[in-house]
Formats: C-alpha cells, sequence, structure tokens
C-alpha cells in the first residue's frame, strides 16, 4: 500500500511540475525580434565591441503582464557565484494585455550577469543569465 502510494504521489507531484514549466515566464537574449515576438538568434553569450554593444531583452508570459512597466534588475556574476548590483533598466508605456515585450539593452563591460525581471508590484517574474565577452 505505501508503495501505490508512493508511486501515485510520484505521478502528481510530476504531472504538476511539468504543467508549470510548460507556463513559464521566459526571458530571452537575441540579436533581434520579428512582428510576433519570435527571438532571432537568440543566445546566452553575445560578443561586443570595447565600445559595447547591444541585443534584446525579450519577455514572453502565458497571461497578461497588467502592468504600465517592468524593471530589468543587473546583477554582476563573480567567479564565485556572488551577485553584485550593477543597475536597474526601466521598461514603460506598456499596455496590460502585453504577453511579450522586449527592450534593446546596450552593455559596455564584459562578464555574467544575472537579469531579475520584475513587474509593477515588485514581483519577479523571471531571471536569467547572459555572458558578455569582447569580440
Amino acid at each position: 500500500m505505501k508503495k501505490l502510494f508512493f508511486s501515485v504521489f510520484l505521478v502528481v507531484i510530476l504531472v504538476a511540475g511539468f504543467g508549470k514549466s510548460m507556463k513559464a515566464q521566459s526571458l530571452y537574449f537575441c540579436e533581434d525580434v520579428d512582428e510576433s515576438g519570435s527571438p532571432k538568434n537568440p543566445s546566452s553569450t553575445f560578443n561586443i565591441p570595447s565600445a559595447g554593444g547591444y541585443f534584446y531583452f525579450l519577455v514572453k508570459l502565458p497571461y497578461a503582464i497588467n502592468c504600465s512597466y517592468v524593471n530589468y534588475k543587473i546583477y554582476k556574476v563573480d567567479y564565485s557565484g556572488s551577485e553584485t548590483y550593477n543597475t536597474t533598466i526601466n521598461q514603460d508605456g506598456m499596455s496590460n494585455n502585453w504577453t511579450w515585450f522586449y527592450k534593446k539593452v546596450t552593455f559596455y563591460e564584459t562578464g555574467t550577469y544575472k537579469i531579475y525581471l520584475k513587474d509593477c508590484n515588485g514581483e519577479t517574474l523571471t531571471s536569467e543569465t547572459v555572458q558578455i565577452n569582447l569580440q
């Protein structure tokens, strides 16, 4: 009986976890965004010139944002994995019913960066890491 209960419990956990991942918020880093909201040349590593270089942050949500702005909190990650606050980039002028949006962002320094997307209520929607190298 315990084995049956444990098996059912595992199946429920796996199904619940799979369903959740199907509706996850996503933050992509890409060279451009097409008119349907698909990333062009997405990557987690970008090579920039010494004068700086840009790419796009593309956010895709399984629901309407219901906010007029979001913030991208950017932290630099050192070799040990510790995060140091770098800057905040605001994106305003959004429509409450948007399910995807993007922002052109320029970087001037190499390194590993962790980006946290915060909604207008200060809630973290998603986060991702990007590596910036010199060309």
